[in-house]
């Protein structure tokens, strides 16, 4: 976890519980997508599934995650106020990423800037696990054998994932470069 890294709240221990791919997962995100839509209109820049319930087949704790990509992240009043009241509660404070969630915990907000880099490889690592099953399957293998440790926080289960997701995002970014990508819908 980078030193800029504020978690409102504190340090959270909570259980890591890694579930099949469930096929309501699609419209649990497009009901939160026309929530954050409803919220911010024009400022939500984009709104997208990611992370492992935004890949068909991929076991994934249920949490959905999204990606909101707003004009400038770091102008918390353009956006953060509205999203407040949507029901989102702020979680983390990074240079370039807020992380906003809802109270019951099952679905997390990444708002970063559009065309950011934040975005960019989130959205990579979304279009390659959906194409590459290999990859998936390695990355599955992975979040359940974490998923039996005992970790301090969900920060520090993320942070183990860390060396296969860099080997996972290498193959991705040759293959963006192969086929000339742009992120899906």
């Amino acid at each position: 976890m980078p030193d800029e890294t504020e978690l409102i709240g504190g340090q959270e221990k909570r259980d890591i519980i890694v579930v099949p791919y469930d096929l309501t997962w699609p419209e649990k995100f497009a009901a939160e997508r026309q929530r954050i839509i409803g919220a911010l209109g024009a400022t939500a820049r984009r709104v997208d599934h990611i992370g492992s319930t935004s890949v068909p087949g991929l076991d994934a704790k249920p949490i959905i995650d999204i990606d909101l990509s707003v004009p400038d992240v770091e102008d918390e009043p353009s956006y953060l106020p509205a999203l407040r009241r949507a029901g989102y509660h702020l979680r983390v404070r990074q240079p370039g990423h807020r992380m906003v969630r809802t109270v019951d915990l099952s679905v997390q907000v990444h708002v970063c800037a559009q065309g950011s880099e934040w975005e960019r490889r989130h959205l990579l690592f979304r279009d390659w696990l959906r194409r590459d099953a290999a990859d998936r399957r390695a990355y599955a293998e992975l979040k359940h054998e974490l998923a039996e440790r005992d970790w301090p926080d969900m920060n520090a289960y993320a942070d183990a994932k860390g060396t296969l997701i860099a080997e996972i995002t290498a193959r991705a970014e040759e293959w963006a470069g192969a086929v000339n990508w742009m992120p899906e819908r």
